[in-house]
């Protein structure tokens, strides 16, 4: 079952500030998937999580490293998988997804068929220079009720 709850932003900063409130209820273990066109504002949001997990240090994209860890209340691993070839196994990508920590992946669908089954994918759009769209699609019953938990009247449909 996947269910979708959407969400507009208008600006970085409400972005900023609903990754914080979705990292006050993430527990270890909790995978993220982000998707959304360049500038969408994937490290953005990722950055909002880190604030929320009580992390100090400066977080932007691990493009060209593939992987930063972070240290907070949780550890947070922030991924990019867009220069990744067709084989994440090569990188060893287990720890961090199956890890004690909160796994957000950037540009996860291009290895989805590595990607655990249950998860909360993110996917924001541009609508305006600052404005974003949010959808975040629930896939497991953790991620559902963690979705409900942020804002159960921005339901789609089942």
């Amino acid at each position: 079952m996947q269910n979708t709850y959407s969400w507009t932003f208008q600006d970085v900063g409400e972005t900023q500030r609903f990754a914080e409130r979705l990292a006050a209820l993430l527990v270890p273990g909790d995978f993220l998937a982000l998707e959304g066109d360049l500038g969408a504002g994937k490290t953005t949001f990722t950055q909002g999580l880190a604030r929320g997990l009580q992390i100090d240090e400066v977080v932007n994209s691990p493009t060209f490293t593939i992987v930063k860890e972070y240290h907070g209340r949780l550890p947070l691993y922030h991924i990019d998988v867009y220069r990744v070839s067709d084989d994440p196994d090569s990188l060893d990508l287990d720890p961090y997804f199956f890890g004690d920590g909160v796994c957000v992946v950037e540009w996860a669908s291009l290895i989805e068929r590595w990607l655990p089954g249950e998860r909360l994918t993110i996917t924001l759009r541009h609508e305006g220079e600052q404005k974003r769209h949010c959808e975040l699609t629930a896939q497991g019953d953790r991620y559902e009720t963690l979705c409900k938990e942020l804002d159960g009247s921005a339901h789609l449909g089942d």
